[in-house]
């Protein structure tokens, strides 16, 4: 399921000689794909992340700024379903690889909760584009891609692996298999098995699906992923239709009234650039910068390596084919987020689950940028899929990145090492930024304690020490009277 660059072609991919501009251009036979293996992965990795047009809307909406205003529902779900559409399409056109972006989950609630209390909404914004601007800046000069390259490949393969374990953790969460034991329990355990047991037909669709995933991907059943993915959603539909559930979570499976709801433009462009200069210290913007940077930064980074590398397409130097453009146009998501009032749009690991159903080149983001396109216009129709029928397709997926761990060389406990913290923070932390910062100054510690320091790019030292800067900043924060 998962060919690599020298992989004879699948059975439903096209003939040499027979391809046409479209095929060319964006290399589906070279990379050993089809159009229908492109066209169910850009289904798959939607209906994954189609939760953002729900979720995002609740975290920048359900928050007021310095001076109590709110951001208005409807307009957040339409500039939410703009930018990841149009983004989604650059990024198909101009990196030609199977990344859907949309609001980065996690700085959005940074967002929400910590600058916009500190200033205006559109100041909040102004400084998401700002961040964005600078990630350009980063990219244009080089910077970004060498930090890439630089990165030892028994740690690309750990930031794989690491984000297979986080995205399955993602599906059991989201689905409610696993639950936040309350804090009121005074128990040790963060965590528990549903609500202490798995209750409810919700669950029970998830589980249904979770099995019948796994058993078609051990089949090899072509489009097992978003086949599992429709069936379970119509369960869903049946169940919802015959018992009294309210218990779905973010989305229900109910059959719409009225399947059309028109988009309201309303955000757009409302942002002020230096704004937040004028409400809080000049140290306290830049720190938030730095925040954001690093998040966004390291995120994407993850993710991109994750991702390509579970499609097979990564380089016989471990590289990420067009990086660079691909790192340009998530800056620019960056930008356009924070444009649109919607938060920074950042790279999506659940685009995982598209290449898991056979998407190997940007032609899957058409289909991808296509439906989230198609969400201005029917959010109500296509935010059908309850995160139970979705999530098993996280679960499989992390499964399939999984399996990368295989190439970690574990006896040399000075790569073992930072690769197995990188594994399990991410997951263990909800983070793959932690991940990564917890590997890498790992990394350049062992290297240094061993005599071995010349071994370590100076980029390494450099973002190891920025990541300190990160872990430690509660305190330095502290020391500097901004606490």
């Amino acid at each position: 399921m998962h060919p690599s660059p020298t992989s004879p072609p699948p059975p439903d991919a096209k003939p040499a000689g027979s391809e046409g501009a479209v095929d060319r251009f964006f290399r589906i036979s070279e990379r050993g794909s089809s159009y229908i293996r492109e066209i169910r992965g850009g289904f798959a990795t939607f209906f994954t992340m189609a939760y953002i047009l729900v979720l995002n809307p609740i975290i920048l909406g359900g928050a007021e700024d310095k001076f109590g205003e709110t951001l208005d529902s409807v307009q957040l779900v339409t500039a939410t379903a703009l930018v990841a559409a149009v983004m989604t399409l650059i990024m198909g056109v101009g990196g030609n690889l199977p990344l859907a972006l949309a609001a980065g989950l996690g700085i959005n609630a940074v967002v929400a909760f910590q600058i916009a209390p500190l200033m205006s909404w559109e100041d909040a914004m102004g400084l998401i584009v700002l961040e964005g601007l600078l990630i350009c800046v980063l990219v244009m000069t080089g910077l970004r891609e060498a930090i890439m390259h630089a990165i030892p490949q028994p740690l690309k393969q750990a930031i794989s692996v690491g984000i297979g374990l986080f995205i399955a953790f993602i599906g059991f969460v989201d689905a409610g298999f696993v639950t936040r034991i309350p804090d009121a329990a005074n128990s040790t355990v963060p965590v528990q098995l549903g609500t202490g047991t798995l209750t409810g037909w919700p669950m029970l669709v998830f589980c249904l699906g979770v099995l019948l995933t796994i058993v078609l991907v051990a089949r090899k059943v072509k489009g097992a992923i978003l086949i599992s993915i429709v069936l379970m959603t119509v369960v869903a539909i049946v169940i919802n239709e015959i018992a009294d559930i309210k218990a779905w979570g973010l989305t229900s499976p109910s059959i719409p009234g009225n399947p059309v709801a028109a988009p309201d433009f309303g955000l757009l462009f409302h942002f002020d650039l230096l704004g937040s200069f004028g409400q809080v210290s000049v140290l306290t913007v830049v720190l938030l910068i730095f925040t954001l940077i690093l998040s966004d930064f390291f995120d994407t980074m993850g993710t991109v390596v994750g991702v390509t590398a579970e499609a097979g397409l990564l380089d016989e130097r471990g590289q990420v084919p067009g990086l660079g453009r691909v790192l340009l146009i998530d800056g620019a998501a960056a930008v356009a987020g924070g444009a649109a009032s919607s938060s920074s749009a950042t790279t999506y690991i659940e685009s995982a689950a598209g290449v898991g159903e056979g998407a190997r080149t940007g032609f899957a983001n058409m289909v991808t940028g296509g439906l989230f396109a198609l969400a201005l216009f029917l959010t109500p129709v296509l935010t059908i899929v309850p995160m139970q029928a979705a999530a098993p397709a996280l679960v499989v997926v992390g499964f399939l990145m999984m399996t990368q761990v295989k190439h970690i060389d574990w006896d040399r406990y000075d790569v073992a090492i930072p690769a197995f913290l990188t594994i399990v923070v991410m997951p263990f932390t909800y983070s793959i930024t932690n991940g990564i910062g917890a590997g890498f100054v790992a990394y350049v510690v062992i290297k240094a304690c061993l005599g071995k320091a010349r071994e370590v790019h100076w980029l390494l030292w450099g973002t190891a020490a920025l990541f300190l800067v990160y872990f430690l900043i509660d305190p330095l924060e502290q020391i500097l009277g901004l606490k």
